[in-house]
């Protein structure tokens, strides 16, 4: 995973550990680096924050032992990083249906994001989290213009046993919401998920639809599924669905076939909001919780 990202990282800081640099090496090397980090999917904003907080460190550096200029700057590197993602805060998932547990209300969860991204088995995976934690889950049909979607929602749920609330194609997504909380409600529904649909004949109609599910149910969450392998299409859609939405986390699907790594970092800084999960298999367990450090390590060594 990452491996692009990763070595741009590790090529820098073997670099700045050969010698003392010049103001002109500092910035022939750090335009290599936004070169990198911009052909990693790392977005300008990020590229430029970065840069901005290594190019003082850089200038004229100079430790007796090479190692530590190296050590140092990677110092830098984790901390610029990790400062993104503290911004954005988390979600504590389990927690916050439990307190709407306490009030006798279901906890209703959005799933947002264009079509192919994974949205549909994400919303699986998630149900399969859930349950896991000792939650009774109903999922919302809500996808109801593209072909095959009602059909593939429930092959997942019935393979877990959770209830699918749907109505026929062309429906109102919003209706099918509606109808997944009054389930929830008369059967004592811990979570309900409602899948959206994602298509993009034009952002405004998508984004006034999701607006209107938005207004009928009152999501207590709003979770953006975006595809790392997207590059900066996820970033601007991540962007777009934050603008209308104002979602609150971010779930990367395919991390593991990811070899450049940038989406996650681009996304958490242009949204301000925290990536919560990351997707990284085909089965339903391979949804992993995102951890900042963890992420950082794997990029930095």
């Amino acid at each position: 995973m990452f491996e692009k990202l990763r070595e741009a990282f590790s090529s820098l800081t073997k670099i700045v550990s050969e010698k003392k640099l010049s103001e002109k090496e500092v910035d022939d090397i750090l335009f290599n680096f936004q070169l990198t980090l911009l052909e990693s999917d790392v977005a300008q904003e990020v590229v430029e924050k970065i840069c901005a907080d290594l190019r003082s460190q850089l200038m004229g550096m100079s430790v007796e032992r090479s190692k530590d200029v190296g050590e140092l700057v990677r110092e830098r590197l984790r901390t610029s990083i990790l400062e993104i993602f503290a911004k954005t805060g988390t979600v504590d998932v389990p927690g916050l249906i439990e307190a709407a547990k306490e009030k006798g209300e279901p906890f209703v969860i959005l799933f947002l994001g264009i079509n192919g991204t994974g949205k549909t088995t994400t919303v699986a995976k998630f149900a399969y989290f859930l349950k896991q934690n000792g939650f009774s889950v109903a999922v919302a049909a809500g996808d109801t213009h593209r072909a095959g979607a009602i059909e593939q929602l429930t092959q997942h749920a019935d393979r877990m046993s959770v209830k699918v609330v749907a109505q026929r194609y062309g429906a109102d997504p919003a209706a099918v919401a509606r109808d997944g909380v009054l389930y929830a409600k008369a059967h004592h529904v811990d979570v309900l998920i409602v899948d959206s649909a994602g298509r993009m004949q034009t952002n405004q109609n998508l984004m006034e639809e999701m607006g209107k599910i938005v207004r009928v149910v009152s999501p207590n969450l709003k979770i953006f599924i975006g595809d790392s392998l997207a590059g900066n299409d996820a970033i601007s859609q991540a962007q777009m669905f934050s603008k209308y939405t104002g979602f609150d986390g971010a779930i990367l699907t395919k991390t593991d076939a990811d070899t450049k790594g940038g989406a996650a970092l681009s996304i958490a800084f242009v949204t301000g909001r925290p990536i919560m999960f990351l997707g990284v298999g085909q089965e339903y367990k391979d949804l992993k919780k995102f951890d900042a450090n963890s992420f950082v390590d794997l990029l930095l060594g």
